[in-house]
């Protein structure tokens, strides 16, 4: 789960993190109106959506009057902001997030995420800040530092020294005390909270010697928020898919995509089998959809209704191997599904496992017009040529 940078700064300053003063608008006007409240000129004004590269799509902008604050903030409200990570059609911004400017003197990364390899939390440390860490440890790989953390011990005071002494120049040891804090807390923040990120890009020192959190970047352990009650309350639906949303209130595990293949699958493995498949026989899929192993006849009518939702699907493939979930329990659902919602599209339905047969008999004496495929080939093969 992903959360806002206003968001991620407040659980900062829970968490005794400095970051700078700002407050949230919705209009121009009210951007305005928090920029009179806060020290400056200058003020930044920044895009709230959950994408990176906000400032290379103009979703920040540092002004120097009143004037430049309301024009920047229409201009960004007014029109999708599209980065590398929205795609071309971009995402519309509802939120803006008007902070104080600062007097930077240096630029530091700070992050931290689960190493999946060494089974551990690994705080990543830059002097590269202020872009994106890929870049920089590609062009500067001498310039990050990497420490592994016992979870049984925490990150430890040392650690952050190995950080702060690597600093070519050094800052002024004074500023030693806040970095080792920050650190710290980062570390405190990514356990307490079930992070899966926890990310300050960039972290500063100004001119006056202060340590600043300038952005804040977190996301969270979907599978952990049942823990985290004020953390699943953050979720911005509007950030969101609408059908996503669907499919996210009926416990269904679905990802849209760009395609055109409506894709229904029990199990993770095999849907993104079938996507490959789809793929390799000249097609591409609309979207990643598991029911998941014991899903309910309900569970398979929610999915498919949801698959028929989506306006870009001109054919849907059914691919489910009854292990734990019965082949006839799936067949009801897609039965039920049909006389809800009509389907108009070729249905292209490849049964094996438990109960296939009755599954099979289920779907031949219901009024629905499908294929049957053999195998995952043949059924691939099949739903490709109906979209061709």
């Amino acid at each position: 789960m992903k959360i806002h940078e206003f968001q991620a700064k407040d659980l900062f300053r829970n968490f005794e993190i400095p970051v700078p003063s700002g407050k949230l608008a919705c209009t121009p006007s009210q951007a305005v109106d928090v920029a009179k409240s806060l020290s400056g000129p200058p003020w930044v004004v920044k895009a709230q959506i959950h994408a990176g590269g906000r400032g290379k799509g103009g979703g920040i902008r540092l002004t120097n009057s009143l004037h430049e604050v309301e024009r920047a903030a229409d201009e960004v409200l007014s029109n999708p902001l599209i980065t590398p990570q929205t795609g071309p059609s971009g995402q519309k911004v509802r939120q803006l997030l008007i902070e104080e400017g600062l007097d930077i003197d240096r630029e530091f990364y700070l992050g931290i995420v689960i190493d999946r390899r060494l089974e551990c939390p690994v705080m990543i440390f830059s002097q590269a800040g202020g872009m994106e860490i890929e870049e920089a440890s590609a062009k500067h790989p001498d310039l990050v530092l990497l420490e592994t953390i016992d979870i049984i011990h925490g990150f430890m005071p040392y650690q952050a020294r190995n950080f702060f002494y690597a600093i070519k120049p050094m800052p002024d040891k004074d500023i030693l005390k806040g970095f080792s804090l920050i650190t710290g807390q980062v570390y405190k923040l990514f356990i307490s909270k079930d992070c899966s990120l926890v990310e300050i890009n960039p972290l500063v020192i100004t001119k006056s010697g202060r340590l600043v959190a300038l952005d804040a970047k977190i996301n969270f352990d979907d599978n952990a928020l049942f823990r985290q009650r004020d953390i699943a309350e953050l979720v911005d639906p509007y950030e969101m898919d609408e059908l996503e949303v669907r499919a996210s209130q009926h416990n269904l595990n679905y990802i849209r995509l760009d395609g055109n293949i409506g894709a229904m699958v029990n199990g993770a493995g095999l849907a993104m089998a079938t996507m490959d498949v789809i793929k390799l026989a000249g097609a591409e899929p609309a979207n990643f959809l598991d029911v998941g192993g014991g899903a309910s006849e309900e569970m398979v009518t929610n999915g498919l209704e949801i698959i028929l939702s989506d306006r870009r699907v001109r054919a849907v493939l059914i691919n489910i191997f009854g292990g734990i979930m019965r082949c006839d329990v799936l067949a009801r659902g897609v039965v039920k599904a049909a006389k809800e919602v009509e389907i108009k599209v070729p249905l292209i339905v490849r049964l094996e496992g438990t109960n296939v047969e009755e599954g099979k008999e289920i779907l031949k004496n219901s009024d629905l017009d499908f294929s049957v495929a053999k195998d995952m080939e043949e059924a691939a093969s099949m739903v490709a040529s109906q979209v061709r």
